[in-house]
């Protein structure tokens, strides 16, 4: 069973030793049409509209507010409000965010490589350093870890559900999800 979260940010429980949790919310999802366990729902998501999400919006007897569209495995056997009675304590999830974008990183920022000494007049600072070789093989070897694009990739994180309430749609995880606040993503039971 898969969801559309939000994540809303991070916090802690009031136990001792406390334990880091990050505070999700579940998108109101409506189920549109379900195939084999493969749904088409609807859910809101900005102010897009346009004549094919008007279409799908007459098709699917839904309201202005639900705009985008995506396919999901789930617990429903018919079209309504998505199930949530799986998201139970104590269960697995794997979530998927979309990493911060830093754009064009340098090699100190994106590997982590040490630059060079602050002291004594030098112009290293946060360069690269040399890259080639000598005579032999006298080129740039594949993979070589160089300034470039950094952040902005789906990463997946395994949690373990610390509480969910059913009225508010609030998800607690256990640890941490990439990702900014704000952003949306998807959670499935592992």
């Amino acid at each position: 069973m898969e969801f559309i979260v939000e994540k809303i940010g991070m916090s802690r429980t009031v136990t001792v030793p406390s334990v880091p949790v990050t505070l999700v919310r579940v998108v109101e999802t409506k189920v549109c049409e379900v195939n084999e366990g493969v749904a088409i729902v609807a859910y809101s998501a900005g102010k897009k509209f346009n004549k094919a999400v008007e279409g799908q919006q007459k098709k699917y007897n839904l309201s202005k507010e639900f705009n985008r569209f995506a396919k999901l495995n789930v617990a429903n056997s018919e079209a309504g409000d998505i199930d949530t009675s799986v998201l139970t304590e104590g269960i697995t999830i794997k979530s998927t965010f979309k990493s911060k974008g830093r754009g064009f990183a340098g090699v100190v920022k994106r590997h982590g490589f040490a630059g060079g000494r602050a002291s004594h007049g030098h112009r290293m600072g946060r360069r690269t350093g040399s890259i080639g070789m000598c005579e032999w093989p006298g080129r740039v070897m594949p993979g070589q870890k160089m300034p470039g694009h950094y952040g902005d990739t789906n990463i997946t994180h395994k949690n373990d559900v610390v509480s969910f309430d059913p009225q508010t749609g609030i998800l607690v995880l256990k640890g941490s999800v990439a990702g900014a606040n704000g952003t949306l993503g998807k959670v499935r039971i592992a």
